[in-house]
């Protein structure tokens, strides 16, 4: 056989050659293939080998590990009428191929789309003090919102979290001055709730040294070790107590025996 006589084989052969590279398909783990077989739903395949006729089946891959959604940042009008900008990250997945592929036309476009808006309209109706505080359940709110929409998408929303709430600069200057002012609240009421409970102690130590008079001793001996511990120039001569009571019923006795007039 010589040349001229294989020539016309070469032709053929490399269009079968063509045919089956196109018609076979390897699918990684992670991706299934949605096959319409003459334009209509046939089934979903993978993973691993499989053979796709062409010209008469068409595969679309579709991946089905999480996918990281940026959302952009979104002007919103908070319920007490401040103007905010609001970006969050939303992770979702594809469970459900031939739903996210029929359904729907660009899953990954859609679902950003139902995310800006969704983003907007739950912060629209909460205060600026929920925003920054409550971050936790404003996330958890936006997910299942935008969950149980996807559901006919095939798609599962993991998780939604804002990152940032950014505030023109008086607005603030403004949070600045309530939390100083808080603060300085917050003190005036420790140091009257200090006060109260000093006044009820002093209270308690006046009852206990009206009906013990060493008690009366003892503090009056602690305040003379006080003032001598103290540079002073004045000099204390202490007296017991009981001297003192006796000297002031001696002048109580001398007044009611020597009566004015």
């Amino acid at each position: 056989m010589n040349l001229g006589d294989i020539i016309p084989y070469i032709a053929p052969t490399v269009v079968l050659l063509l045919i089956l590279g196109s018609a076979i398909k390897i699918l990684p783990e992670y991706e299934r293939g949605v096959v319409f077989f003459l334009g209509r739903f046939q089934g979903v395949k993978g993973p691993g080998l499989i053979i796709v006729i062409p010209g008469i089946q068409q595969i679309v891959r579709v991946d089905l590990r999480v996918i990281t959604l940026d959302v952009p940042s979104q002007d919103v009008i908070s319920k007490d009428n401040v103007t905010v900008r609001v970006n969050a990250v939303l992770y979702f997945r594809v469970v459900d191929p031939e739903k996210a592929i029929i359904r729907v036309e660009d899953y990954g476009a859609a679902t950003s789309q139902l995310a800006q808006t969704t983003l907007r309209s739950v912060l629209g109706k909460h205060d600026l003090d929920e925003m920054l505080s409550e971050r936790d359940k404003l996330n958890s709110d936006i997910q299942e919102i935008i969950d149980s929409q996807t559901e006919d998408w095939g798609i599962k929303v993991a998780n939604v979290e804002i990152k940032h709430v950014d505030l023109n600069e008086s607005m603030i200057r403004a949070i600045a001055r309530q939390a100083e002012a808080e603060r300085e609240r917050r003190a005036k009421v420790i140091h009257a709730e200090g006060e109260l409970q000093a006044s009820k102690k002093l209270v308690e130590a006046a009852e206990v040294m009206s009906v013990n008079s060493g008690a009366m001793q003892l503090r009056y001996l602690q305040t003379l070790s006080d003032m001598s511990n103290n540079n002073s120039s004045t000099i204390v001569f202490p007296l017991p107590m009981d001297m003192m009571k006796t000297f002031m019923q001696n002048q109580q006795q001398k007044a009611s025996g020597n009566p004015e007039g």
